[in-house]
């Protein structure tokens, strides 16, 4: 939607070793994968997208890649260069091709990042999500503190870009525990970090402890509030810039595969549960992979398309998604891909001027974008922009 914001392609891998109890996300515990069978449906399903995307001589320009899941970093090494093959030569690439690759920061999953280097790999962000030993525990996670740090600074070796990831406004977090916590990723972090609020998501099994009064500790409204701004200018003053609403980074250190996202760019989704945004024929469109996986491998290897659904999007669901998307970034969204999107687009702008003179939003060289203030009520501004 936005000039410039690139073409993307998003690879689910939706198998984990256990899951998370705050994870809402596609993700499957089993047992065994055979791999190369996934391999080849995989990359298939890469090829047959490039080819409804018009493949090499279709205008597009692949430059972002992102391994997403479940949990990546259990792929081996050959399935992820199968895909990156198909995805070469499905589309002409970016020199500068960003591929991103989800990682949990144990020894074993560590000792594959040679590998996936080497498949084409290089940017991986690792799932850290806490520093202490019994926030990990509370969160379920399989790897120790200790593991984390080290397999951090394997990554470093290996890869010129890594981000992790924190979750934050965890059970029974003080103000100072997360000003320490945040100070030591400040000096693990190079050039980007991910810092997340714990959200209770409906169906995760967080939600079903909270519905039985089991979730206690959880920061109030006030607590919570404090914490992000204190991230905020940790995070400003270490150089690391917010860019997105969780999202810092040095610049030039910037994702740009979810730039892609906030921008409203085009992207293809491949594998169980992954979604889509194309263009196709001059009509918006969302696809959608079905989410179980035995489902999904038997559609791709019989053809049939029946692992995927496919619906255009209208203009008004257009503007809402990019409201909802393009306020996360600092920068905002831009006027010029609103008034693009014809009356939807233009009458945002007169609904907007209520939300500028409370302080909630700002224009800027072609832009409007939510104050600090406002970013900490991103729903009500969107429910009010869009009408």
């Amino acid at each position: 939607m936005e000039e410039g914001a690139g073409f993307g392609l998003y690879v689910h891998w939706p198998f984990c070793q256990a899951k998370c109890p705050y994870c809402d996300f596609n993700s499957h515990v089993v047992t065994g994968v055979d791999q190369a069978r996934w391999a080849r449906a995989l990359a298939g399903d890469v090829a047959r997208v490039a080819g409804r995307t018009g493949g090499r001589h279709g205008g597009r320009r692949l430059t972002s890649v992102f391994f997403g899941g479940g949990t990546p970093s259990l792929m081996e090494p050959e399935t992820v260069a199968a895909v990156m093959d198909a995805a070469r030569a499905g589309w002409v690439c970016a020199n500068d091709l960003e591929v991103t690759l989800e990682a949990n920061p144990t020894s074993v999953e560590a000792g594959r990042f040679g590998g996936y280097r080497d498949a084409g790999v290089n940017r991986v962000s690792l799932g850290v999500q806490a520093l202490n030993d019994s926030d990990l525990k509370r969160l379920g996670r399989l790897h120790s503190a200790a593991e984390a740090r080290a397999a951090f600074d394997v990554a470093r070796r290996v890869f010129d870009r890594v981000s992790f990831d924190l979750i934050c406004a965890r059970q029974d977090q003080t103000r100072e525990a997360w000003a320490a916590e945040l100070d030591e990723a400040l000096a693990m972090a190079v050039d980007h970090l991910s810092l997340y609020q714990l959200t209770i998501e409906p169906g995760t099994a967080f939600a079903a402890r909270q519905e039985a009064g089991k979730l206690r500790g959880l920061p109030d409204e006030d607590l919570g509030a404090d914490l992000y701004e204190m991230t905020v200018e940790r995070c400003e003053a270490a150089g690391l810039r917010l860019y997105e609403v969780s999202n810092f980074a040095r610049p030039g250190a910037e994702c740009r595969h979810n730039l892609l996202y906030w921008s409203g760019g085009d992207y293809a989704g491949v594998g169980p549960g992954a979604h889509g945004r194309l263009t196709l024929d001059g009509r918006r469109v969302a696809t959608e992979q079905v989410s179980a996986p035995g489902a999904w491998l038997a559609g791709v290897e019989t053809a049939e398309r029946a692992h995927e659904r496919e619906e255009e999007i209208s203009v008004s669901d257009q503007v809402v998604e990019y409201l909802l998307m393009g306020l996360r970034k600092r920068e905002g969204v831009a006027l010029s891909a609103l008034s693009a999107l014809g009356d939807a687009g233009a009458s945002v702008g007169e609904r907007a001027q209520a939300l500028k003179d409370v302080g909630l939003l700002e224009a800027v060289s072609g832009r409007m974008r939510a104050t600090p203030r406002g970013r900490l009520l991103l729903d009500r501004l969107v429910a009010e922009l869009a009408g």
